[in-house]
């Protein structure tokens, strides 16, 4: 029983030793193996767009009308016409000072005009007589000489009590004290019964206008001088008046609602920080901006239209620190650029020089890749947009 089963084995192991056989002869002893695909490497095409350069500047708010409210005339506060804290409109009574002296002054200046009116009257009248008596040989030239000095002197006393009842006038209004401004109130100083004084030097009250509101913003002015002088080499072009709108940025890193728009920058340099300071005027109509708030600030300043943006993991750094990129150059082969770069734009980063429109950088697939190899291009980009269709 063991022998056929021995001799099934032999002729097994013979079969697969001619069929081995059989195909080192087909394949040759110098066959070459299969080539490797390309690795695949995926870019994006670098191309130029307008790009506006916009800085995040630290600042503080500043109110854009403040008015401390003192007495012009001198008397007790009667009442006080306002509450602490509400908003009162430009030329709304805040206080009432006792007006009675003021009142009866309004009066006597009104008698002394009626009585310099009269006096006025009948030295017209007499000076017109002279002037007829004068014709006839009645009177003297002497006496109408002084009949004429003496209209002009009532004339004159007639203008003085004028003046004496619109400053008696002016008083009286004074006893009503009234903002000077629109804003929001302050705490009251004073309380009725009172004395005030005229030009005191405590406010009764103090009136803010809030909105608007200004920021104070400051920027290097090493930063200032070379965007105006790449300004002026044509590399740049200033930002329109449509687009030089200021964002406001909030503590919590939100924007804030409302944009600015910036009025100046000031022509002196800060001689401790080397900064100038630049205010905008923003609207605030619920408040929420109060003074002396530190704030950043988005301000537009310049505008480069042939701007290049790659995205930020396209770019690497060598040893040395040299920023540097890899693109698909001809034949698929890939090439090394050295870069340099502006400034970071959010994910990407601005090019001054090293790369061009057109050019394919390789942002995917950097691992596998090697400089002067070739690769299997694929456009991100477009592989993107079939994936969202």
């Amino acid at each position: 029983m063991h022998a056929p089963l021995r001799l099934s084995a032999t002729s097994l192991l013979a079969t697969l030793s001619l069929l081995m056989a059989a195909c080192s002869q087909e394949a040759g002893p110098g066959a070459a193996q299969a080539p490797r695909p390309a690795p695949a490497a995926g870019y994006v095409t670098v191309t130029e767009k307008p790009f506006t350069f916009v800085n995040e500047l630290p600042g503080r708010t500043t109110l854009y009308e403040v008015a401390e409210v003192r007495p012009q005339v001198t008397g007790i506060i009667e009442k006080r016409l306002f509450e602490e804290g509400q908003t009162v409109s430009s030329g709304e009574a805040l206080y009432q000072i006792d007006d009675k002296l003021y009142q009866a002054a309004v009066a006597s200046a009104k008698a002394d005009l009626a009585t310099a009116n009269a006096n006025l009257t009948s030295t017209r009248l007499t000076s017109g007589r002279y002037e007829k008596l004068v014709k006839t040989g009645a009177a003297s030239q002497q006496e109408l000489e002084d009949a004429e000095t003496a209209l002009k002197a009532a004339q004159a006393q007639v203008a003085a009590a004028e003046a004496q009842l619109e400053t008696a006038e002016i008083n009286l209004a004074y006893t009503t004290i009234r903002s000077p401004i629109s804003g929001r109130t302050g705490r009251s100083a004073v309380t009725p019964g009172a004395l005030v004084t005229a030009n005191q030097t405590t406010a009764l009250v103090t009136v803010r206008q809030l909105d608007p509101i200004y920021i104070d913003l400051t920027q290097s002015y090493d930063e200032l001088r070379t965007l105006r002088a790449a300004m002026a080499s044509g590399e740049m072009k200033t930002v329109g008046n449509d687009q030089a709108q200021v964002e406001l940025v909030q503590e919590d890193g939100s924007v804030y609602e409302h944009t600015g728009t910036l009025q100046f920058s000031e022509y002196a340099v800060d001689e401790t920080t080397g900064s100038v300071t630049l205010r905008a005027l923003f609207p605030n109509p619920d408040g929420a901006l109060l003074p002396g708030m530190f704030v950043r600030a988005r301000l537009p300043q310049a505008k480069r239209e042939n701007a290049i943006l790659v995205p930020q993991k396209g770019v690497a750094r060598d040893p040395t620190g040299q920023a540097t990129a890899l693109v698909i150059g001809e034949g698929n082969v890939v090439q090394k650029r050295q870069v340099e770069t502006e400034r970071a734009v959010g994910g990407q980063w601005l090019i001054r020089s090293g790369l061009e429109a057109g050019d394919k950088l390789i942002i995917d697939g950097l691992q596998k890749i090697q400089v002067g190899a070739p690769v299997s291009p694929v456009n991100t980009e477009a592989e993107s947009a079939k994936a969202e269709g």
